[in-house]
């Protein structure tokens, strides 16, 4: 039997419309991710959830040298979770992007309040397929999907839940290319009952 694990990256007020680095779209996936998150919890499969957690100062903000404006500082309404993503309270948090050196896109870069990376608590789970939706398709999405796949897990991406930032226009279709060529699945929410029933 597979071990199974939702991964939700992402979903913070500051990466929704409205906020300091709204992802067009974001909220649009909010009722698809909450009804996978049902899904899993019916089963009592893990879900993870990762969040942007920056220092007030880092070289990830354009101020500092960074590409990007000041989002998701830790403590601040900004890096809360988006009220309309519902979140079971085993859901397992992991916090990414503290050190102020690095950009930290992937989850892979995050770790729980004790210090326990992701792939650690995943081995400990003994979760061999990991499931991504969240926020941005481009960059933390993409970023964890290829650590992922370099660690082994199987990946599964869930499209019609992870939305991008598209600096470029074609950024989000080119991280999925690159994403699939790794060895990620691609899987859309109406096809997903099927595949849970698989052995």
């Amino acid at each position: 039997m597979t071990n199974n694990a939702l991964l939700v990256v992402d979903v913070q007020n500051d990466f929704c419309p409205g906020g300091a680095l709204g992802v067009s779209g974001g909220t649009e996936i909010i009722p698809v991710i909450n009804t996978y998150i049902e899904k899993f919890s019916s089963r009592h499969w893990p879900v993870i959830a990762t969040r942007d957690w920056h220092p007030v100062k880092t070289k990830h903000f354009k101020e500092y040298g960074g590409m990007w404006p000041v989002h998701c500082v830790r403590e601040t309404p900004g890096a809360e979770f988006h009220p309309m993503l519902h979140l079971p309270l085993t859901t397992i948090l992991v916090y990414k992007g503290m050190d102020p050196e690095k950009d930290s896109y992937s989850a892979f870069h995050a770790e729980d309040k004790n210090g326990t990376s992701l792939e650690k608590i995943l081995r400990s789970l003994k979760t061999s397929q990991i499931w991504i939706a969240g926020l941005a398709t481009d960059y933390c999405v993409k970023f964890s999907a290829l650590d992922a796949r370099n660690l082994g897990f199987h990946v599964k991406i869930l499209i019609d839940a992870v939305r991008g930032v598209n600096v470029q226009p074609w950024d989000s279709e080119h991280a999925v290319q690159e994403i699939v060529k790794k060895g990620a699945e691609i899987i859309r929410s109406e096809n997903a009952d099927e595949i849970f029933e698989q052995p």
